[in-house]
């Protein structure tokens, strides 16, 4: 009989017991790898950021409009390379529950200062700054809807509305674009702000943002002072930051998810640290003889250490790949319909090997004392016992 053998049927002697501590276990890492999942999924707008990529805002709230004005002098800025803009357009597809990211952008300048985070060709590049009516559409917000080259689809703004009275422009897909970066979504669609503000009935001239490259990131903070100083005091004042930082920034208004994540899972983990910890102290007393007679036939003290071990280590394991895979059914459930709020929504390998890092402390943590007991107990006392 080998080691696990013995460590399976000491685990599963009290059947009960076992799948009510696996049950505790896979609680826990479901609500992890749900939690952690989302978490990097908030946060993979920092993993695209450039480091010589600024964006202007309005400084009393990102939501706040920006004369377009500003274009052309933050484009003679020293230490600026290139500029664009861009506005929120707050768009659905048919129905105001089918949410579409859609960006109306400067068609020649935008494409060019973003082009690192998805693959524009020169094709689709050039019809789209050709067709006043044109419209780049992501790989996945396509695939979603069956939309293809040519298509001339109703987009609806909740926001918006033209001067004719109505909420949706008509626009053709000219190209469909793929991500250079595999952080990048391509759940949204781009449209021409000329187009969108010549025809919008409240707003014209304003933008939402604006994203600027410098000469490189040793001149961000100048730049950053420059602009910032330049439209101090002025009824539309600006904060300046790197694209980092505003998408870092922009995160953080729906809590700070890091933190919601490390309070959660750690009272969930102390919470089965003790469960487990002391169901197994327990287990360990009622073996006393058991063990006794073990290093009776030559079990070494060291043996036994281990037998317990496995038996936590087991434990932790068991539950913790239930509950990793229960976190990865979830996360493939509300991928699709999530894809507009949180893009990228998936159970990565980084989560994975934190995972069973927290299985293998938790495994150990739960089982150290036990094992301990184990190991130091006296046979003649453990016979002794009534």
């Amino acid at each position: 009989m080998n080691d696990f053998l013995l460590v399976r049927k000491n685990l599963f002697r009290k059947k009960l017991r076992a799948i009510l501590m696996i049950v505790s276990i896979l609680i826990a890492f479901a609500i992890f790898g749900v939690l952690a999942a989302f978490e990097r999924a908030f946060n993979a707008g920092e993993d695209v950021s450039e480091a010589d990529r600024l964006v202007v805002v309005n400084k009393i709230n990102f939501t706040q409009p920006l004369p377009i004005a500003y274009f052309n002098r933050i484009a003679a800025v020293e230490g600026v390379r290139q500029v664009t803009f861009a506005n929120w357009f707050g768009g659905y597809y048919q129905d105001p529950k089918n949410f579409v990211i859609v960006m109306a952008v400067e068609p020649e300048t935008y494409l060019k200062v973003t082009g690192t985070d998805f693959a524009f060709t020169p094709e689709m590049t050039q019809a789209f700054v050709r067709n006043r009516t044109g419209t780049l559409v992501g790989r996945a917000l396509a695939e979603k809807w069956g939309w293809k080259v040519g298509d001339r689809i109703p987009i609806s703004s909740s926001i918006f509305s033209q001067k004719n009275g109505t909420h949706t422009w008509d626009v053709t897909i000219v190209g469909i674009f793929d991500k250079n970066k595999p952080q990048a979504d391509t759940n949204l669609m781009f449209i021409q702000y000329p187009y969108f503000d010549e025809t919008r009935s409240f707003g014209k001239d304003t933008i939402g943002w604006l994203v600027l490259k410098t000469a490189s990131s040793a001149v961000n903070d100048q730049v950053i002072k420059t602009i910032d100083q330049m439209f101090a005091n002025s009824s539309w004042e600006t904060a300046t930051d790197t694209e980092k930082a505003f998408n870092k920034a922009f995160v953080a208004q729906l809590g700070n998810i890091a933190l919601i994540v490390t309070l959660v899972v750690g009272a969930a983990f102390v919470t089965i640290l003790m469960i487990v910890g002391n169901t197994m102290v327990m287990a360990i007393r009622e073996r006393t003889r058991e063990i006794a007679v073990l290093k009776t036939l030559g079990f070494s003290g060291a043996r036994v250490l281990r037998l317990v071990l496995g038996e936590t280590l087991l434990l932790a394991v068991i539950g913790g790949t239930l509950g990793l895979g229960l976190a990865t059914l979830a996360t493939l459930l509300m991928r699709q319909s999530l894809s507009m709020f949180v893009p990228g929504l998936r159970m990565s390998p980084e989560i994975v090997l934190t995972a069973v890092g927290f299985m293998i402390l938790l495994g150990l943590a739960t089982g150290l004392v036990p094992a301990l007991n184990a190991f130091r107990l006296k046979i003649v006392e453990a016979m002794g016992r009534g």
